[in-house]
């Protein structure tokens, strides 16, 4: 055989070698990695392949599939109630992707979670019959936040503080998941995406805000938890004309110096006394208030199994005295969304005992065969009984003499905190109206949470008790009378 012909054969063996080799080795290695690419588009076929499983409130689906009549996409999620719902499923769209509850359960959602498999599926490499999510939501109680927030932006959270489900979760506004379900809603996206997305903000779980003046619930337990406070109707000897410590600004209050003067800490609560809870934060000190919020979730990013990040706030960067007593009012740099403060409230509720906060009870197959189970959460005893209970009553003064009056609910025991947080360059922006509360009867708790970011009402006229408070006292209702 020619040399030439030789050499040029034997360099093309090795070329066939090498080739079977590569394709040995993606087959076999790299086969499983490439078809999980995220940029592999057949994935995203066999997502809306077949119908989709469904997210479950109170034994009913609030989602389902319908078929497109395409070629690639054979199914598209659809939703009932969409806008009552999208702060708990998201969406899922096969051109934007998932997001809630659509994207932490995705895929038992369409069917490729390795539990969901049969060993006959994996013999075939089947794709799984999908499966479902079971929430916590209560209807009667989401419907009724829906209902009361309607004409007002802001969003409110309820909480059973025996179990930590979360009963309620409601922006307002929302939006429909099922206009941007499909692989051709760009302007449907165009049009939610509009004045930065804030259509799709999740402000109850990831839009931490000052909480102003329910954050002294956070203040007050920490005083009491640290000897500070031990009757919560001695005078406190902290004048009304206050100066903020290491500072020559006054801090007035809404009831006015005299209001305030050498006040108790339940009057001080019901009244909202700025300078006893500026005072009692400066004593107390950073390390100590930060402490108490910790325990109560600040400074961790709670998983519902949705995360809520960014996490609500308590500085930890070193902070001069007047800042810690700023703190000590829910203001300088203290956030939180209506998630966390309704764990605050929860807590206070329940003993002490924090439990984890959540919004699913199980997760199934799609023949109810349980691969999840969130019904017996984590709980931690975050402050003492006592302090509790010295809490509860204060708030119950709040609710039965104070801002707090418009949240009663006939035949129950209601608490509650009103807040209003300034907010704006030179509080250029109007005020956010706060309100949280619990209520029990027969047996039966809820804590709720709701903050009122924008409304028709004037400006002079904007507080808690007077936005926030008659939606909290609607929620509460709904579970309570059930």
């Amino acid at each position: 055989m020619n040399k030439t012909i030789r050499r040029a054969s034997v360099f093309c063996l090795l070329l066939v070698a090498a080739l079977l080799v590569r394709v040995t080795w993606v087959q076999a290695y790299q086969g499983q990695a490439l078809a999980d690419d995220k940029h592999n588009r057949r994935n995203l076929i066999g997502q809306y392949e077949n119908p989709l499983g469904n997210i479950i409130v109170g034994g009913e689906a609030i989602t389902g599939s319908v078929k497109t009549g395409g070629k690639d996409f054979q199914y598209k999620r659809a939703y009932v109630d969409g806008p009552l719902y999208a702060p708990i499923t998201g969406y899922s769209s096969q051109a934007y992707g998932v997001s809630m509850l659509e994207g932490v359960y995705k895929n038992v959602l369409n069917g490729s979670d390795s539990r969901l498999k049969t060993p006959m599926d994996i013999l075939t490499n089947k794709r799984a019959d999908p499966g479902n999510v079971l929430t916590t939501i209560d209807k009667g109680v989401q419907k009724a936040a829906y209902d009361a927030l309607q004409g007002k932006q802001g969003s409110a959270v309820a909480i059973d503080p025996a179990t930590g489900q979360i009963l309620a979760m409601v922006n307002n506004p929302s939006f429909d998941p099922g206009r941007i379900a499909g692989a051709t809603d760009e302007q449907a996206w165009k049009e939610l995406s509009a004045d930065q997305g804030k259509a799709m903000e999740n402000v109850a779980l990831r839009k931490p805000q000052a909480p102003g003046s329910t954050f002294k619930l956070v203040t007050m337990a920490a005083a009491i938890e640290n000897g500070l406070v031990s009757d919560i109707d001695a005078p406190t000897g902290i004048p009304g004309a206050y100066t903020i410590p290491g500072t020559r600004t006054a801090l007035p209050s809404e009831a006015g110096n005299d209001g305030c003067n050498n006040v108790s800490v339940r009057t001080a609560l019901r009244l909202s006394c700025n300078n006893v809870f500026a005072e009692l934060a400066s004593k107390l000190g950073q390390d100590k208030m930060r402490a108490m919020a910790e325990k109560l979730g600040f400074n961790k990013e709670t998983a519902t199994p949705v995360t809520a990040r960014p996490a609500s706030k308590y500085p930890s960067t070193k902070m001069s005295i007047d800042q810690v007593a700023q703190t000590g009012i829910g203001q300088f740099d203290v956030q939180a969304t209506p998630l966390q403060m309704a764990m605050v409230t929860a807590a206070i509720e329940n003993g002490g005992k924090l439990v984890a906060p959540h919004m699913v009870s199980e997760v199934t197959d799609s023949g109810g065969t349980v691969l999840e189970s969130f019904k017996d959460p984590k709980s931690e005893q975050v402050m003492s009984a006592k302090t509790a209970s010295m809490l509860q009553d204060a708030m119950r003064t709040v609710a039965t003499q104070g801002g707090g009056k418009p949240a009663q609910v006939a035949g129950a025991e209601v608490g509650g905190k009103t807040g209003t947080a300034q907010r704006g360059v030179n509080n250029s922006l109007p005020p956010l109206a706060w309100f949280t509360s619990y209520g029990k009867a027969d047996g039966k708790q809820i804590a709720v949470a709701v903050v009122i970011e924008n409304s028709d009402t004037d400006r002079s006229e904007i507080g808690g008790g007077r936005l926030a408070a008659p939606i909290a006292q609607k929620m509460m209702g709904a579970w309570l009378k059930k």
